[in-house]
């Protein structure tokens, strides 16, 4: 659709929907942009703080993923018009509770009637316009690192099917409800040489590392058995607890990657299960990569070295 419409050309524009990348950055002083993102979505779990604090984690995930820091937050409310605003009151405070925690002051909002509940923000972050970590900046040589464990929407789905174990479902809240923040910081303040980096989403872990392989001219080689899994996630492929998302994502996205022998075809799926709320892939410099991780698992981020930026050939993505 985007490519249909006429194209706008503002120098001040230095990511725009180009190349698919987590958030705009728009050039306002010579050290200084604004980082900007939008995300709303139904509820994936039925206690409503809980929901409110997925979806300003998962909001203010594209904004670390640029590697900015968020400044403001506008809510967006759909909520049925003879609801208990008791629910309402909850999904705010949940999502208030995690913009505080991510130092980003909610300045107001809209709100409309609709029969179906949906919530989220649009975020407003500040970054130097030298060090924007688009999805376009990997190079060949360097290391991927995965900042969370994958599988949140199997999880999801054997939720709603009430078919979830009560420690998967802990798990997989714990992982929706962690920002992004410490990884974005430490990335801020040491000399790691990130240079490409994107959040999981939506799009799964193959869909992103697809985009960051495009964006960035190169391929990727990812290691299977290292990239980390939430606890119940093999378990509820193998009940068949397969979102549609995930569907879709594998049917538009695996023709680009070849597998190794011997990778299970649950571990095949999870690749493509679209995240809520995901970890950061980051694109660094390699002889970084084991330092990041120890950081990071320090901070009690399932953190991974989980594959490798490579000259662009065939398959784009190699999996083995």
């Amino acid at each position: 659709m985007l490519g249909k419409l006429a194209r706008q050309h503002d120098p001040n524009v230095l990511v725009g929907f180009d190349h698919a990348d987590d958030a705009g950055v728009y050039q306002i002083s010579p050290d200084t942009a604004l980082v900007q993102t939008v995300d709303f979505f139904t509820p994936i779990v039925d206690d409503p703080y809980t929901f409110g604090q997925i979806a300003a984690t998962n909001s203010l995930s594209d904004v670390y993923a640029m590697g900015g820091r968020p400044l403001t937050a506008l809510a967006l409310v759909c909520f049925p018009e003879k609801g208990d605003l008791g629910i309402l009151e909850r999904i705010l405070a949940g999502g208030l509770s995690k913009m505080m925690e991510a130092g980003c002051t909610i300045v107001g909002g809209h709100s409309i009637r609709d029969e179906e509940t949906k919530f989220g923000y649009s975020i407003t972050g500040l970054i130097d316009p030298k060090r924007v970590l688009a999805n376009s900046g990997a190079k060949v040589g360097d290391a991927l690192v995965l900042t969370k464990a994958i599988g949140t929407g199997v999880i999801s789905t054997a939720i709603k099917k009430e078919k979830a174990k009560e420690a998967w479902i802990q798990s997989a809240v714990a992982s929706m409800t962690t920002l992004n923040k410490k990884a974005a910081e430490l990335l801020a303040s040491k000399p790691y040489q990130a240079h490409g980096m994107t959040d999981i989403t939506g799009f799964g872990l193959i869909g992103h590392a697809r985009e960051l392989a495009k964006g960035s001219g190169v391929s990727i080689r990812l290691y299977a058995a290292k990239v980390p899994l939430l606890d119940g996630a093999i378990e509820c492929v193998l009940a068949g607890n397969i979102p549609g998302g995930l569907k879709a994502n594998r049917e538009f996205a695996e023709c680009v990657v070849e597998y190794g022998n011997g990778i299970p075809e649950e571990v095949k799926t999870l690749l493509f299960d679209p995240q809520t709320a995901g970890g950061l892939l980051i694109s660094l410099a390699g002889d970084g990569a084991e330092d990041l991780v120890t950081e990071l698992r320090a901070h009690g981020l399932p953190a991974a070295h989980i594959g490798e930026v490579i000259a662009s050939t065939k398959p784009l993505i190699e999996v083995v």
